[in-house]
């Protein structure tokens, strides 16, 4: 009977400790989005999880925006001048919020922030500025 009972304790002193190791290494890491070269931005050492900014979006089609929900994952896509290709400024950010109905800019777009790495942040911040930005539902 006592060999059964140790049994039963070493086998669930195993089984907390792998599942302790694996929630330990299991962190909370975003998947990195890439910029518009389509290359994956710098990346982090495994152990350090990337660190995630909200960015705030103008995205022209404000009914586009209307149907987003927080948690969606969206590519954020720069419209490209007269002769231009479109290029992907940001590849699969998490929605963080999404406006209410009326709160659409002057010029019909509407603002959704997004979670994304903060370099990936500076290349939405600076598409923004010059191209109209749309996004597809991933």
């Amino acid at each position: 009977m006592r060999r059964a009972l140790r049994r039963r304790r070493r086998t669930l002193a195993a089984g907390l400790a792998v599942a302790a190791a694996t929630l330990a290494l299991g962190g909370r890491a975003a998947p990195e989005p890439t910029t518009d070269s389509g290359a994956a931005t710098a990346s982090a050492p495994a152990a350090r999880p990337v660190e995630l900014v909200s960015a705030p979006v103008r995205i022209a089609d404000a009914a586009a925006v209307r149907l987003l929900e927080p948690g969606d994952r969206v590519d954020v896509v720069a419209a490209g001048a007269q002769g231009e290709r479109a290029r992907v400024v940001a590849a699969d950010a998490r929605v963080a919020q999404v406006p209410e109905a009326g709160e659409e800019g002057l010029d019909g777009g509407a603002l959704v922030v997004l979670e994304v790495p903060r370099s990936v942040s500076t290349a939405l911040v600076g598409a923004g500025v010059g191209t109209p930005l749309a996004v597809t539902l991933r």
